[in-house]
């Protein structure tokens, strides 16, 4: 498989996702939706950033599988 099959979709959902993700953290801390100062919300921020990252590598992991398989 070529790589604008593969990882390019895989960069463009993550990056332009990305890009999405953090100027959405940003305005609820900014706006103070969220605050750092409270350990349950900091808590929570570390879920929303770990959940991003982790399906991000699921994601990639599943490419890496299929790439193998031909």
């Amino acid at each position: 498989m070529e790589f604008a099959n593969t990882w390019l979709p895989f960069i463009y959902l993550y990056g332009v996702g990305g890009i999405a993700f953090v100027l959405g953290m940003l305005l609820i801390l900014r706006t103070k939706a969220l605050r750092v100062s409270f350990e349950r919300d900091k808590k929570w921020l570390w879920v929303l950033i770990y959940g991003f990252l982790f399906y991000a590598g699921l994601h990639a992991t599943f490419i890496l599988l299929a790439i193998g398989s031909y």
